[in-house]
């Protein structure tokens, strides 16, 4: 009876080591022009998005994983904040990791400067490939043509930073991904002060934790997203006087969520702001369409008071 005992711990301890390895595919990446940071990372692993990605605003970011050493994220930041490359970050933490051939990861700092590392044990099929602007690595893959085609993806699709890591991970995926199969994906991308009310860097910080469908699921997220981001931004120069610089942004926010009637409402505060008398009534009767609760909202907001005895407003609101 001992024996079996024995065994059976010896079995499940068996098996949480090899559930403790973050057996997936990562790709971290800087925007030139935004100077946006950022780590898109999907596995067949619970929440991988609490773990692999790290990124700091006008430092870097950086994804550990394979048996991820999670202080590598903090401390790589560190180190890329004073100074080092990113190929020194590899060396000094690897310098002081009690098993550093089972590690993998990737960075990316503020200059554009990468480096990616893959320890000797990691489970095959793993490696990584890195250039300017960005780093793709992967364990426990279907082949080297998940990092291949995630690097093919992200060096020639446009958009937003956010846009090209995403489309990097649906092409991971696409090659074959995970070997395990896929239950998890996260995106973090961070820039400076564009959190809510520019308190935080946080820009884009979405998980799906679990899923049977993480890529589109993290994609439906993804648009809310850049949306949210670009409200965000438009609402902090709003509340520092700047309307006009706002109004951009906020009109491609009301772009990705036609339908959304505070979103509607937001740029119809800020149209108003900049001078847009016509088009801010215009969208905010679109607004209280989809939402009518806002009109009483609207009816003790200070924001429109310029237009408080205006009869369109009257009519929109009554």
């Amino acid at each position: 009876m001992r024996k079996i005992y024995f065994f059976f711990f010896l079995f499940c301890g068996l098996v949480w080591s090899q559930d403790q390895s973050i057996n997936t595919f990562s790709i971290v990446g800087r925007d030139s022009v935004t100077g946006e940071l950022g780590v898109a990372v999907a596995s067949r692993f619970f929440a991988v998005g609490s773990v692999v990605p790290w990124a700091r605003a006008d430092v870097g970011a950086v994804a550990t994983q394979s048996y991820a050493n999670t202080s590598f994220g903090w401390r790589g930041l560190e180190l890329l904040e004073k100074g080092a490359t990113p190929d020194q970050v590899v060396k000094i933490l690897l310098q002081s990791d009690p098993d550093p051939d089972r590690r993998q990861f990737g960075i990316v700092g503020a200059d554009g400067q990468s480096a990616t590392y893959t320890g000797s044990q990691c489970a095959p099929w793993a490696g990584g490939r890195s250039g300017r602007n960005y780093a793709c690595q992967g364990n426990i893959l279907a082949g080297e043509a998940v990092v291949s085609a995630m690097e093919k993806t992200f060096l020639e699709t446009k958009g937003t930073l956010a846009d090209r890591l995403y489309a990097a991970l649906v092409a991971g995926d696409k090659a074959g991904g995970d070997s395990r199969g896929k239950q998890s994906a996260a995106i973090y991308i961070v820039k400076k002060n564009a959190g809510y009310g520019g308190f935080t860097d946080r820009a884009i910080d979405i998980r799906v934790d679990d899923h049977t469908e993480p890529f589109v699921e993290i994609g439906r997220l993804l648009n809310y997203a850049q949306m949210n981001y670009a409200w965000n931004e438009a609402w902090t120069l709003f509340r520092s006087n700047k309307a006009t610089d706002a109004l951009p942004l906020m009109e491609r926010a009301a772009s990705l969520a036609p339908n959304e009637g505070e979103v509607l409402y937001d740029l119809a505060v800020i149209r108003l702001a900049a001078g847009k008398e016509t088009q801010a009534l215009e969208v905010l009767k679109k607004a209280v369409l989809a939402n009518p609760k806002l009109k009483i909202q609207a009816s003790g907001d200070h924001d429109f008071d310029s237009i408080r005895k205006n009869k369109n407003f009257l009519d929109i609101i009554k």
